[in-house]
């Protein structure tokens, strides 16, 4: 429950400016989310968002730079996501796997053990079989961001 309540987070404050947790709190909602304030407050310290202006002057949660620089990163080198057991497999693009695997490193992801990075493939250990299925679909989520949803 919480990895969804988070990653519907992580959708919401991409999708519209959301400036408070009470209007975070009813998007949720809408959602189908409910959650406190102090469950909220947690999830937004996890998720290491920041408060930012906007171009328009507002202030609106994000993520960090560092969670943006992998996004970006991510999806410019990575070309396969696969797991097995408590292993996932990163295929890169020849030569983008170092630095794509910094970038994951510099962003906290729940279960990581550690990580391996050879020219064009990243191995990451987790914890668990339940945590490579997890970040597998986050990862896949990322590259194919309309996979799975009707246009």
């Amino acid at each position: 429950m919480k990895n969804r309540r988070q990653d519907i987070i992580l959708e919401i404050i991409t999708e519209q400016p959301v400036a408070t947790q009470d209007a975070l709190m009813k998007l949720l909602a809408e959602r189908g989310i409910k959650t406190t304030q102090a469950t909220l407050s947690r999830d937004i310290q996890q998720l290491s968002l920041v408060k930012q202006r906007d171009v328009n002057g507002v202030y609106r949660y994000t993520l960090p730079a560092t969670a943006a620089a992998e996004k970006s990163l991510f999806a410019e080198s990575v070309i396969a996501v696969d797991y097995a057991m408590n292993t996932i497999v990163l295929k890169c693009k020849t030569g983008m796997a170092p630095g794509t695997c910094a970038a994951i490193d510099s962003v906290s992801h729940e279960g990581v053990v550690g990580t391996l990075a050879g020219d064009d493939t990243i191995f990451i250990l987790v914890r668990s079989e339940a945590d490579a299925k997890r970040l597998s679909k986050k990862f896949r989520s990322e590259l194919f961001p309309n996979a799975g949803k009707v246009l």
